[in-house]
């Protein structure tokens, strides 16, 4: 495989990491490369991607449609184990034991007859995301219901419903939980005759407590939204697909989707508690996957950060990673925004960095409250905009800097986390995965968060080969 920078080709070390399926592997013991696991560091690391993009010699359409695996990093007492499993998905199990793609997805069709087409269903891919709950982890993909595993081993049970949910029903991938209250907000979109955005209120066990829903303005796409003090806020980009070929299996949902700035970006703005809508108003459009975090003001206003993009050229990059060869330029920024909630009147939006960066986290305890430092996957200095990212960093928004961890040349990290220290609270490390394009292989590092420019508390061989993925948590 090999990546088109300008009007030269050369290999993209990083296309090895998905030019074959992924390994599961048992839970196996880790031995530190370098530096010492700390003997406070109490928990488990549990992230989620594609890790088959082909299968019986035909690839899928995009990045988003390979079959969802799961790592699981289990750190105590100094020590840490690890195993790495696929999803038992209905969908993974039929096309395993047929040895062919046999559903469509986001960026596909189903590899079969127009005719054997009608009526198929798309695969629940099973991921995106990962949410863990007092007594089991939820695989999430935005398309269906999570699909429940085992908290340790990662054996999967199958599909949860969360005491509430239709089997149709869509439960998206980027769930927020309270630190306080524990309570889990979420939601999903329906397409018919008309869009409707269904939102859910959960209790800390992932029960469902409350449930709302509004139609949308158009067929739009929602990946993701912010919790801000008393608020849910939903920016609903100008996008719109066309359903008939969509249902028919004759286009895929990608594929349908066209960019329309002319409709603009609609906001809508919850109470957090009721999940009634309390505004709803239009703005000049941007595309966002991802949000970081928000908070309510002293003037009651609210504040939230997202990666923002001028438009929609992200879903096109991101169909090229599936292949290996990303020549598509669209950098998201961090952005800044100030919104009146009772209008849905934005007073303020400002660029805080102008590094490419994307999945922006804060720490747990800060989510929904106002947060000083935001973590981010970025590129080096000097790296090809059209490369993954090969960096972590800190952004802080007190002194309006980025500290970053360079992680070497070939060296592609995924979203970084952080983990509280317990024994001190306000300090911590960031954890992420690294995939080495060089040696191909997948390790865990841990950084110190205060000094991520230095070398990381430790790094960790894994057994295998973890591809490059999106989300995950820290239990």
């Amino acid at each position: 495989m090999t990546a088109t920078i300008g009007h030269q080709t050369k290999p993209a070390s990083w296309a090895r990491a998905i030019a074959k399926p992924a390994q599961e592997f048992a839970m196996t013991a880790l031995s530190p490369i370098s530096g010492a696991i700390p003997e406070n560091l109490q928990g488990s690391l549990y992230r989620n991607g594609p890790a088959r993009l082909e299968r019986g010699g035909v690839q899928v359409g995009h990045w988003f449609d390979g079959d969802g695996a799961v790592l699981a990093v289990h750190f105590g007492a100094g020590q840490a184990r690890a195993t790495y499993r696929y999803v038992q998905t209905a969908g993974y199990l039929a096309e395993a034991q047929a040895d062919k793609l046999m559903f469509g997805n986001y960026g596909m069709t189903a590899p079969v007859s127009w005719l054997q087409r009608f009526g198929k269903s798309s695969k629940n891919v099973a991921n995106t995301s990962v949410l863990a709950l007092p007594d089991k982890l939820l695989a999430l993909w935005e398309g269906g219901l999570p699909h429940a595993l085992d908290l340790e081993t990662l054996e999967t049970y199958g599909l949860e419903n969360l005491e509430g949910l239709d089997h149709h029903r869509a439960y998206s991938a980027h769930p927020k939980r309270d630190p306080q209250t524990g309570e889990i907000f979420n939601f999903g979109i329906a397409y018919g005759k008309d869009t409707t955005l269904h939102l859910y209120r959960s209790d800390r066990s992932g029960k469902l407590i409350k449930k709302h829903q509004v139609n949308l303005q158009g067929a739009s796409m929602v990946h993701d939204f912010v919790m801000a003090g008393n608020y849910l806020i939903f920016c609903v980009p100008p996008l719109r697909m066309n359903p008939v070929p969509v249902l028919l299996n004759l286009q895929s949902f990608s594929d349908s989707l066209a960019w329309q700035p002319q409709e603009g970006m609609e906001i809508l703005v919850f109470d957090r508690h009721s999940l009634e809508l309390v505004s709803r108003n239009h703005a000049a459009p941007w595309y966002q996957w991802h949000f970081g975090n928000g908070y309510g003001d002293r003037d009651g206003n609210v504040v939230f950060d997202l990666v923002r993009y001028p438009d929609f050229g992200t879903n096109q990059f991101l169909k090229e990673v599936a292949t290996g060869q990303t020549k598509t330029k669209s950098e998201g920024m961090l952005w800044q925004m100030r919104l009146n909630p009772t209008t849905g009147e934005f007073l303020e939006s400002s660029q805080l960095s102008d590094r490419g960066c994307e999945f922006p986290t804060v720490a747990p305890a800060q989510v929904g409250q106002e947060s000083r430092y935001t973590y981010l996957a970025t590129r080096r200095q000097g790296s090809q905009v059209t490369d993954l990212f090969d960096a972590i960093a800190c952004y802080d928004h007190h002194h309006q800097n980025l500290m970053e961890a360079n992680l070497g040349a070939n060296r592609y990290p995924m979203e970084p986390l952080f983990i509280a220290n317990p024994d001190q609270p306000e300090q911590g490390w960031l954890i992420t995965v690294v995939y080495d394009g060089d040696r191909d292989c997948s390790e865990v590092w841990l950084f110190d968060r205060d000094r991520l420019d230095q070398e990381p508390v430790c790094r960790l061989a894994l057994p295998s080969v973890v591809p490059m993925g999106f989300h995950g948590t820290w239990r």
